[in-house]
């Protein structure tokens, strides 16, 4: 890991810029955190839109998550932010908004380009920036997963054994392959789902909770669109994650 800028914020987590490889991403730690306390870790995915332009969210949910104990961490998605261009996830990303600025319902087979190749190429990278994460003395496990992508989610719950729970908000499209997945997650689940979401389809949420295959599952629906989520709910997922991770 090269980290390429260091600071303290005004609560006193620390905040690290780093490279990791070509790979981009931030982690935060509390004040608190040290060799003699480390401290659990989670996880902070989010959609492609970019690190630069998703960072006040992901900053916010640090400071949230260091006031309860926890180290947080995230890294860029590929063909996003400053990586490498992806010309066949742009090409999706270009039939997705045509067929919903049409008002179509969006194919299987644009879902499936959009999401599942980024899938196949991401966690393979969380994992590897997990290996890092972890052997840092200020940080040890459990391990938990947050938001983004709920695919990248659902696979890293199947792949990941170091992950022992997972908050995932159901805002993203689903291939359908990712259903049967789904029934081989067994970590305990917290899932958010915006029940005006605009951009998702509110039955296939539904069916991929139920496919979940966890004894310990709980769906969380509050009225509004995808960027209306009350505070509440992020109160709740701390509470999932200090009771499943310390």
């Amino acid at each position: 890991m090269h980290v390429t800028s260091e600071q303290r914020l005004d609560d006193g987590v620390l905040e690290r810029a780093f490279t990791l490889g070509d790979i981009p991403g931030f982690l935060w730690t509390p004040e608190t955190a040290s060799a003699s306390a480390p401290v659990p870790l989670i996880l902070l995915g989010h959609p492609t839109l970019g690190l630069g332009r998703m960072y006040p969210r992901l900053v916010a949910r640090a400071r949230h998550s260091a006031a309860e104990g926890f180290a947080t961490a995230t890294i860029e998605l590929p063909g996003s932010g400053d990586r490498p261009g992806w010309p066949a996830l742009d090409q999706a990303r270009t039939d997705l908004r045509r067929a919903m600025q049409a008002g179509l319902p969006v194919p299987d087979e644009t879902v499936d380009a959009l999401i599942l190749p980024l899938v196949d190429r991401a966690v393979p990278e969380w994992q590897a920036a997990l290996d890092l994460f972890l052997s840092l003395p200020e940080i040890d496990g459990p391990v938990g997963y947050s938001g983004g992508v709920i695919s990248i989610g659902v696979r890293l719950a199947v792949v990941e054994p170091r992950i022992r729970a997972a908050g995932l908000f159901a805002g993203s499209l689903v291939p359908r392959v990712m259903f049967e997945e789904a029934r081989q997650v067994t970590i305990p689940l917290h899932v958010l789902l915006q029940w005006d979401d605009e951009g998702n389809d509110r039955q296939a949420s539904l069916d991929l909770f139920d496919a979940f295959g966890s004894k310990e599952k709980s769906l969380h629906a509050n009225m509004g669109g995808h960027t209306g989520v009350p505070q509440h709910a992020g109160d709740s997922a701390a509470r999932f994650f200090t009771r499943h991770l310390k």
